[in-house]
């Protein structure tokens, strides 16, 4: 698997993730969506890895990913910064697998 994150995103994670020493994560969630097939891809800042989690090497920073949820990423995808909008974007070559993702900060109580 290939994620990158182009050059805006960088520049807006990079004080974030400076001031937290925090993780990026992104997570499947189906918390509300009525089935596991239906869920979302958000984009998580975490403490730590959940057992199930793998790292993915970018060209950023190392993301975590759920080993159990990866059928539903692309082989190679992007985040991207929305404009004007304070969200992200996930996409790969064939589809937007996320057009407005926000940088949801997670307890770790949320988390387990």
């Amino acid at each position: 698997m290939n994620i990158s994150f182009t050059d805006k995103a960088i520049k807006q994670l990079t004080p974030i993730l400076t001031e937290t020493g925090r993780m990026l994560k992104l997570k499947y969630d189906t918390d509300g969506c009525g089935c596991l097939v239906s869920g979302v891809i958000s984009l998580w800042l975490v403490d730590q890895a959940d057992d199930d989690d793998i790292v993915v090497e970018t060209n950023f920073v190392p993301v975590l990913l759920e080993k159990s949820r990866l059928v539903f990423y692309d082989d190679t995808m992007a985040i991207d910064v929305v404009e004007g909008t304070g969200c992200f974007q996930l996409k790969s070559p064939g589809q937007i697998l996320n057009p407005r993702m926000t940088l949801i900060e997670v307890s770790e109580q949320h988390e387990r």
